[in-house]
């Protein structure tokens, strides 16, 4: 049973790769089916956000790797493999725990990366089965223990109060100025939060669904304005922040330029904080325009991690300790089939000794036939009572391969094939 995940992450690629490798839900589905249906994966699960592209997977008969390569590169346009990493089996784990927990985030605690990882799972769940079900339903629940038993989490920046911090540092104070958001999501309300809170003056909110942005304006004080009326207001505002869904710019080079004409030389900060960006990369270039993308918030991220730092031990020995039970329960499924055939066989010559037995005894009574079978049913059940259980503590105990080899060998089930396709269940003891 091989666990396995691939992928790259803010750590091993830059923003102008990773935003060509966001999945949508329906990308997930059909790079999963597409695998599924070549008998590469039992079961897989996409987990895509602006730090990571990552596709975990319980490989089948064949190594699926090649294939999830193979996928990357096709979206990517180049070999993602140079960009990107793999992790096995424990690794695997160790590692989904970490991202859940916002230990691997590029903003070090931060909390949306647990409802990120949830999402990617129940969006998934056409494809997941019971190995990776449990790895995800765990992982949140060692995240949360974590971030509640540690202070990992305490006063964590997310992405949006970085944005607003590095504004701060460009402009000194965002008191009184006037701010502008493109997008209502979760990331866009957390930044107008930051901005209402460092006191701008006035906030805009454009959404090309204007009740999204209404109600998100009303909740926070803010004004909202129609998606195609915004722009004129790129003339008035000094901060500008990106969090929209599109797969492509909204925010040209060309809009930028007219605006400018407007503004009698003043400065634009604009964050794009979305994933694939917002803006062109090139309006960069314009006079008085100073754009910052995901990337960039790294330096203003730092000192928040410093200031969590001393909880960092504690939460990665909580990690290490949730993960090893998962490791645990999954290497005793190695037991399980194993197990199960193992006492089909031996039912089986139960079943033969006993019908050649009762043809040498000769003729018996119907309650004569049964107390001789259920002795043969007793007996066999006592025989194989402490293997079965000794077998499955051994494989839950770290040592299952080896041991379930030894029993493949000792009770001649090597060519035996067994069942692979329900790794939840176990035979009765």
């Amino acid at each position: 049973m091989g666990l396995m995940l691939a992928g790259l992450s803010h750590r091993t690629a830059p923003v102008e790769i990773r935003e060509k490798l966001v999945y949508r839900p329906a990308d997930a589905e059909e790079t999963l089916a597409d695998l599924h249906a070549r008998g590469l994966i039992r079961e897989g699960v996409v987990l895509s956000t602006c730090n990571r592209t990552e596709i975990y997977a319980v490989e089948g008969e064949e190594p699926a790797l090649p294939a999830i390569w193979e996928t990357l590169s096709q979206r990517l346009g180049l070999e993602a493999s140079e960009h990107g990493y793999v992790r096995r089996d424990r690794e695997a784990v160790a590692h989904l725990y970490r991202v859940a927990a916002g230990l691997d985030s590029m903003i070090i605690g931060e909390a949306q990366i647990h409802g990120q990882v949830k999402e990617a799972w129940e969006q998934s769940r056409a494809h997941s089965g019971a190995v990776l079900n449990r790895l995800f339903q765990t992982s949140l629940l060692a995240a949360s223990r974590a971030r509640n038993e540690t202070g990992i989490g305490r006063g964590a920046a997310s992405v949006s109060s970085a944005a607003v911090q590095l504004a701060k540092k460009i402009f000194g104070s965002l008191a009184g100025h006037r701010a502008m958001i493109l997008g209502a999501g979760d990331v866009a309300e957390l930044a107008l939060q930051c901005l209402v809170g460092e006191g701008v003056r006035v906030a805009i909110v454009a959404n090309r669904t204007f009740e999204r942005a209404q109600e998100l304006a009303t909740r926070h004080g803010a004004v909202a304005m129609h998606y195609d009326e915004c722009w004129a207001a790129l003339e008035d505002v000094d901060l500008l922040i990106c969090s929209t869904a599109s797969p492509t710019p909204v925010v040209s080079a060309a809009r930028l330029s007219a605006a400018a004409a407007g503004r009698s030389g003043r400065p634009l900060c604009i964050l794009d904080i979305a994933l694939p960006r917002d803006v062109e990369p090139r309006a960069a270039q314009l006079d008085n325009v100073f754009l910052y993308d995901l990337d960039d918030l790294r330096a203003a991220a730092a000192a928040n991690v410093e200031k969590r730092e001393e909880n960092l031990p504690a939460a990665e020995a909580i990690i290490a300790e949730e993960a090893q039970k998962y490791w645990d329960w999954l290497a005793g499924l190695a037991a399980v089939p194993v197990v199960r055939k193992f006492r089909e066989e031996m039912d089986r010559m139960r079943e033969t000794e006993l019908a050649a037995a009762l043809r040498k005894i000769g003729p018996l009574s119907p309650d004569q036939i049964q107390g001789v079978e259920q002795l043969s049913r007793t007996l066999m059940n006592k025989f194989l009572h402490e293997p079965s259980v000794r077998l499955r503590a051994a494989a839950a105990n770290g040592r299952g391969l080896g041991v379930v080899d030894a029993a493949r060998y000792l009770f001649a089930l090597e060519n035996t094939p067994l069942d692979k396709t329900r790794p939840e269940s176990d035979p009765e003891s």
